[in-house]
């Protein structure tokens, strides 16, 4: 019993998130600053008479904050990894939160990497069968290939060779 439950944990653990390359502090300072502007260059435009143009400019700083709040929800996307030598769970959470989970038996699972001369990998997917699922998509090309080559690693290690 006890070489069973040695098989069942996991020997490869991976989580892939989005990177992203402000942080919610620098985010606060980059509104800060564009409020600032906008209400110096506002206030100056106020007191020439081009009232407009103090509205308009200030659509732009609400764009500005709208484009950045779509772009941090995206990044709570997760897709979540574990291999052991009897089972590749992948766990995908998209921004929505509503969890998918995929099952495979290792020993019948193909690691396909999609690849382009010049950008690199430009896709992973697990396949077992008619069974599809792709993994790290929003990742960098230099993370997917960190990715690649750690999970190709481990996965031939979980077939045993």
């Amino acid at each position: 019993m006890q070489e069973k439950n040695a098989a069942d944990q996991p020997f490869f653990k991976a989580l892939l998130v989005p990177h992203r390359s402000m942080g919610q502090r620098g985010f606060a300072i980059l509104m800060a600053a564009l409020l600032l502007v906008w209400l110096t260059f506002g206030a100056m435009f106020l007191s020439i008479g081009a009232w407009p143009v103090f509205g308009f400019f200030g659509l732009d700083v609400v764009a500005i904050y709208i484009a950045f709040r779509i772009n941090y929800r995206a990044a709570r996307a997760r897709e979540e990894v574990s291999l052991s030598r009897l089972s590749l769970d992948i766990r995908k959470v998209p921004p929505s939160g509503r969890a998918e989970e995929y099952s495979f038996n290792p020993f019948w699972t193909r690691f396909r990497v999609d690849r382009h001369t010049e950008i690199g990998i430009t896709g992973m997917m697990v396949e077992m069968r008619e069974r599809r699922v792709s993994l790290g998509s929003f990742l960098s090309p230099e993370e997917r290939e960190s990715f690649a080559r750690a999970f190709g690693q481990a996965l031939a290690t979980a077939k045993g060779r």
